[in-house]
């Protein structure tokens, strides 16, 4: 990467002919970082406040120009001209935009919430996001577009029954399949409802899109080619194991559609989702290869740097040209060009003349958090790990001090953003970064290589997804372990509050590590502190997995636990709605077997975290409730189970099964049939497998989503006590106050997502377990409960 840092052979000498160099540098990075904060203010403000301050900084600036051609000019009156100029520039670029989106046909439409047919043109990929109903997960995507012909279904739109031409972004959110297969540029006709946008998107309308999209006409051909090899790299990719097949394609050109959730939650909490969004170091990967080629043929540097840029160029193509990679693209084409003229040293310069070109270009960015890493990260590379690596290779060799420099100073200067994005720090980022980014390289090489080659021979194309795939099984490996690493993420005050405690703080570490003793005290404390987590994990561990005899996971709004089967094995019960909060909670339970899955009902805050008990374990049998009850969401799940291989048995009462300290027995659903209910959805909740539960301690009675009318034939036919309740639909106010009463419960447990749409659970159902003497616990305040057994019976320990 060392191409791309406009780093010179010696960037730690220090020389007075450095100076105008300096200042250089200086006349372009302080007007981008102001043309940067005028944009970041102004795009949530009217177009007035934007044109107001464009005409006030013009008017600085001429005065400025005035005291200059009078009074001659030094650096700071030239610094002064150039950073006014520059944000009227800004302040101008960001009244046009704001001004467009707020006028025309669109922002009425959306001023009104109308619904119309329109046409437009789609601007980005698609990206899915869940919708997470009662009953099912339906597939929901957001799509960039420009809409070009506006058609109103109900009223007018300029003339009745015209056709309103125009251009204008907006967002489409839209449900189905039909949408997955789109590509960026074509042109598609619609029907939906507009709305207004958030304040500071620049767009003109939010669109709630009704009914699949009909195709008008096709991509461009730089879309259609990029689609071809990017399907060519997900098919080459099928031969590898599923962590890896996914991650290779997101890795290579920033295609998430196969990525495995918990490797996504892995990289995140190791601080490598970067990876897979790609930027200027997959451009830095692509470039530095052809330059080695350049070299190796023995070309002129600015032959060097034309190679360099047509890699890149072939790579965007490869990668789509989205937003996103032409950013990219850009940056690397700027700092390629200062290394063909032989100006490696004005990389910063190179990159203030982005930033500022990008923020003229689409002034939006300045709100973005990605744009805002990219550049943190670059000019955390260009200005520190020179310097730091030359620090340590008095101690390294220095192609291990780069190597530790590199993702130190990009990990450094993220870190702010992080901050204000998250509220949280990673001191595991920089070592997760430096073990995997050894990999990176050649799988991302091997993937690009393995796209370009598929549509000619897809068996050539498979061989170099072979050993890329060991490096992205690598790099899954390395993030799986960082993520499971005590401290490797700790919170941090978030927003500005916490940006002003880490600025505070910093400058604090940086003073205490300056001197050798203070250096000794800090490692001292730290190893101190980091061997106290340990150790209270293991303690933790030991007793998670002993223990403990029933586990209500909190993952949210849903249905999650755990019921003890054994040393390192449990039976669940329902696994919540999302699959990478349903493994942590296997996970911190020391769970790697799970000889039985009881499904209590096919809603998807019950069952769409499946995926997440079948992540690296054996399951032995999955029990459902009868298929008549819900017939598409149990096909589906039958279809799901019969892929993976795994015994499907249908609910009957009386049945009971015997796991380690546990029997457990089933109450409910009678003959495939549920009492009825007020519709669909409450008809499921009747039909909910009903666990009872004994240990040697106690007992526990697991009741779904059982409403009203199954809680009365439950008491009805005979209702067994027991010491723990978990209240049945999150505690909903349909409830049967006889049942309640009839279990003798001494607790009562509510597994419950916090501010959820709901009303979960309903102030009566929580004021009737109190008032029968039940303490209640619920996950949205206490996160996790376990049930552990005590000498004087079952005891309810609460992770916060």
């Amino acid at each position: 990467m060392t191409w791309l840092t406009g780093q010179a052979a010696n960037p730690g000498q220090d020389t007075g002919q450095d100076t105008p160099a300096r200042a250089h540098t200086l006349h372009l990075v302080l007007p981008a970082l102001a043309s940067w904060m005028a944009a970041l203010v102004l795009v949530g403000c009217p177009a007035s406040i934007g044109a107001c301050a464009a005409l006030t900084a013009l008017g600085g600036a001429l005065l400025t120009a005035v005291a200059i051609r009078a009074r001659g000019r030094t650096a700071w009156r030239g610094v002064a001209l150039a950073v006014l100029v520059c944000v009227a520039a800004a302040a101008g670029v960001v009244a046009f935009h704001v001004h467009a989106a707020d006028t025309g046909p669109v922002a009425e439409l959306a001023r009104r919430r109308v619904s119309a047919t329109f046409e437009a043109v789609v601007t980005d990929d698609p990206r899915e996001r869940a919708q997470r109903g009662g009953l099912s997960r339906r597939s929901g995507f957001v799509a960039p577009a420009r809409v070009e012909v506006v058609r109103q279904t109900s009223g007018t739109a300029g003339e009745p029954g015209g056709a309103v031409r125009l251009r204008a972004s907006v967002i489409l959110l839209a449900t189905g399949e039909e949408w997955r297969s789109l590509l960026p540029s074509q042109r598609v006709a619609v029907q939906g409802r507009f709305g207004p946008a958030e304040p500071g998107e620049l767009l003109a309308a939010v669109v709630l899109v009704r009914g699949p999209p009909r195709v008008l006409s096709g991509p461009s051909w730089v879309q259609r080619v990029a689609g071809a090899l990017r399907a060519g790299l997900r098919e080459a990719s099928a031969v590898l194991p599923q962590g890896q097949r996914g991650l290779l394609p997101a890795l290579v050109v920033g295609d998430m559609s196969q990525m495995d959730e918990q490797v996504k939650a892995d990289f995140k909490q190791a601080g490598l989702s970067h990876l897979t969004a790609v930027s200027g170091a997959n451009l830095a990967v692509v470039a530095g290869a052809a330059v080695a080629l350049a070299r190796i043929m023995g070309l002129r540097l600015p032959l060097r740097a034309a190679l360099a840029v047509l890699a890149m160029v072939f790579f965007a193509v490869v990668a789509r040209p989205s937003p996103s990679v032409l950013r990219a693209l850009l940056m690397g084409g700027v700092t390629a060009l200062a290394l063909g003229t032989g100006r490696a040293r004005d990389g910063f310069a190179a990159l203030s003349v982005t930033v500022l070109g990008l923020i003229l270009f689409d002034p939006g960015l300045a709100r973005s958090y990605g744009f805002a890493l990219s550049v943190f990260a670059t000019g955390g590379i260009l200005v520190l790990a020179p310097r730091w690596r030359d620090r340590l290779a008095g101690r390294l060799p220095r192609w291990a001090a780069e190597a530790v420099a590199v993702p130190a100073a990009a990990q450094a200067a993220v870190t702010p953003v992080l901050v204000l994005m998250s509220g949280q720090i990673a001191p595991v980022a920089v070592p997760a970064n430096l073990l995997a980014g050894p990999a990176v390289a050649p799988a991302t090489l091997l993937g690009f290589a393995a796209s370009l080659t598929a549509p000619l021979h897809m068996g050539a194309a498979r061989l170099l997804a072979r050993p890329a795939g060991l490096a992205t099984g690598w790099i899954v490996g390395v993030a799986e372990r960082a993520a499971g690493l005590p401290l490797a993420v700790f919170p941090w005050p978030g927003g500005l509050a916490g940006l002003a405690a880490l600025l505070v703080a910093a400058p604090l570490a940086v003073l205490a590590l300056r001197r050798r003793w203070s250096r000794r005290v800090v490692a001292a404390v730290a190893v101190g502190v980091l061997l106290a987590v340990v150790v209270a994990g293991s303690v933790v561990t030991r007793r998670s997995s002993g223990g403990w005899l029933l586990v209500a996971c909190d993952v949210g709004q849903g249905d999650a636990l755990l019921v003890a089967a054994g040393p390192g094995r449990a039976v669940v019960v329902d696994t919540g709605p999302d699959p990478v909060r349903m493994d942590r909670c296997l996970r911190s339970m020391g769970v790697r077997q799970v000889p039985l899955v009881v499904l209590t009902h096919p809603h998807f805050d019950h069952v769409g975290g499946l995926d997440g008990v079948f992540r690296g374990r054996p399951v032995g049998a999955v029990v459902v409730t009868p298929r008549d009850v819900a017939e598409r969401e149990s096909v589906r799940l039958s279809a799901d189970l019969t892929r993976r291989g795994v015994a499907e048995w249908t609910a009957q009462p009386g049945t009971r099964w015997r796991f380690g300290p546990s029997e457990l027995t089933v109450l409910a659903p009678w003959d495939g049939t549920s009492p009825p209910g007020g519709g669909e959805g409450t008809t499921i909740n009747n039909a909910s497998v009903v666990l009872h539960v004994r240990w040697a301690a106690g007992t526990a009675l697991l009741s779904g989503d059982v409403e009203t009318e199954a809680q009365a034939e439950l008491l009805r036919r005979g209702l067994p006590r027991a010491d723990i309740l978990k209240v049945p639909h999150h505690g909903s106010a349909r409830y049967d106050p006889g049942f309640l009463a009839a279990t003798g419960a001494r607790a009562a447990l509510i597994s419950v997502g916090a501010g959820n749409d709901y009303g979960h659970p309903a102030p009566s159902t929580v004021t009737g377990l109190l008032a029968l003497g039940m303490r209640v616990y619920r996950t949205d305040l206490s996160g996790t409960l376990t049930v552990v057994a005590r000498e004087a019976g079952l005891a309810v320990v609460r992770e916060r």
